[in-house]
């Protein structure tokens, strides 16, 4: 097959989006498939590089922080994707390659299929000043959006009723996204551990509560800071590890909260070397309710790091309570786990055990397949349109010549 991927992120942006279109080319172009991406310059120039398309674009940071938005799919670089004729397209985001896809969709003639990866009505805060105005009209947009599609991908059973209440119409399928695991299941020696802890300026004694994800206010770590600080726990370390526009908001709460010697910003770390900062963890910590999937979590468990996460739909099969980690919904409930892990070596390290198998599930092989399975799918009901509407204009044709000719 000939697939055109088209996200308004990619590397060298690092979120969950990324992860995962990153993931499901690396696997689809393993299968032999062809298959490029269309993305966004971070300039005012177009170009392809390889098999990617980047299209010149400008900032859109007041809609979002490190947004960018183009209009400008003309020239060379549409009339070769033109050219190649893609199969189908998958789009990975809803505004500038959205629409890009719609405008090759409509020349070409093909199927088209997105993921919906993002929960909107926890984002209104960045375009809305009434919550409730702000997720009306999350719902008409993805409605409006998501009702011309052959067909929509989320990544949890919580996004599919999310969209299925919204009244999307086309069918919606649940294909949790991959992760490349093999990274997350390396091992690190004390040694590798106590020099980690030692640049980190974390006494060798201390238990270690860590969260890794992007530092923006959907993420509730306002929240996570207050529990943490409510712990009252001072042989414990709290290791922030990512980056995003709220960092500067929770240093400064983080000091009001007089917990500088306890709480750790590590800020971006290079993909390769994230699995060491994971397994610095005695626990996974998150506040989180605004993930589609958390794939965070799914590295936590790959790492054998027993998770204690807000409860929150998207996590339906995921966390399972006393399994591999714990889902909480109250201050007392989070505090009951985090002793209970801290306090209980054998418990935390039967959930560490189970943690570790239980992401076997989510490797990017596995996701592929399901893809790949879509697509055909998708491809063989387009085509069976396709020659059953072309049978009817056979036929009306016929029958327009034939009254000429009585």
């Amino acid at each position: 097959m000939k697939i055109l991927i088209a996200t308004d992120w990619y590397k060298p942006i690092v979120n969950g989006v990324v992860t995962s279109v990153t993931n499901l080319e690396r696997e689809l172009l393993a299968k032999g498939h062809d298959v490029r991406i269309l993305t966004l310059s971070n300039s005012l120039h177009s170009r392809k590089e390889g098999n990617v398309y980047y299209i010149k674009s400008v900032s859109a940071d007041k809609l979002y922080p490190g947004a960018r938005a183009s209009i400008y799919l003309f020239g060379e670089l549409y009339d070769e994707i033109l050219k190649w004729a893609p199969d189908i397209i998958h789009t990975q985001a809803e505004f500038t390659t959205f629409i890009f896809a719609k405008r090759i969709v409509k020349a070409l003639g093909i199927p088209h299929v997105h993921t919906y990866h993002t929960v909107y009505e926890d984002y209104t805060h960045y375009f809305s000043i009434n919550e409730q105005i702000g997720k009306k009209t999350v719902a008409y947009l993805s409605r409006r959006l998501l009702d011309a599609l052959d067909e929509v991908i989320v990544p949890t059973a919580k996004v599919k009723r999310l969209l299925e209440g919204y009244g999307v119409i086309p069918r919606i399928s649940v294909i949790p996204s991959g992760i490349r695991l093999d990274s997350f299941y390396q091992n690190t020696n004390d040694l590798e551990q106590k020099e980690l802890k030692s640049h980190l300026g974390i006494a060798p004694d201390k238990k270690v509560l860590v969260y890794v994800g992007r530092l923006a206010k959907e993420k509730n770590l306002d929240e996570l800071l207050d529990y943490y600080k409510r712990l009252d726990r001072n042989d414990t370390v709290l290791l922030i590890t990512g980056i995003g526009p709220y960092r500067s908001r929770l240093e400064k709460l983080v000091d009001a909260m007089e917990l500088t010697d306890r709480v750790i910003f590590v800020g971006l770390v290079e993909p390769s070397t994230l699995h060491k900062y994971y397994k610095l963890g005695d626990i996974f910590v998150s506040c989180s309710t605004s993930e589609t999937q958390g794939l965070t979590y799914i590295e936590a468990l790959a790492c054998g790091v027993p998770p204690i996460c807000r409860r929150d739909l998207a996590l339906e099969g995921v966390i399972n309570d006393g399994i591999n980690g714990y889902q909480y919904d109250t201050f007392e409930e989070f505090k009951s786990r985090v002793e209970e892990l801290l306090s209980d070596e054998t418990k935390r390290t039967e959930i560490s055990g189970r943690a570790v198998e239980n992401s076997l599930g989510y490797s990017t092989g596995i996701f592929a397949d399901s893809v790949e399975e879509l697509y055909s799918r998708v491809l063989n009901k387009h085509n069976d349109i396709a020659d059953k509407k072309e049978g009817r204009l056979s036929s009306l044709r016929r029958g327009l010549r034939l009254r000429r000719h009585s």
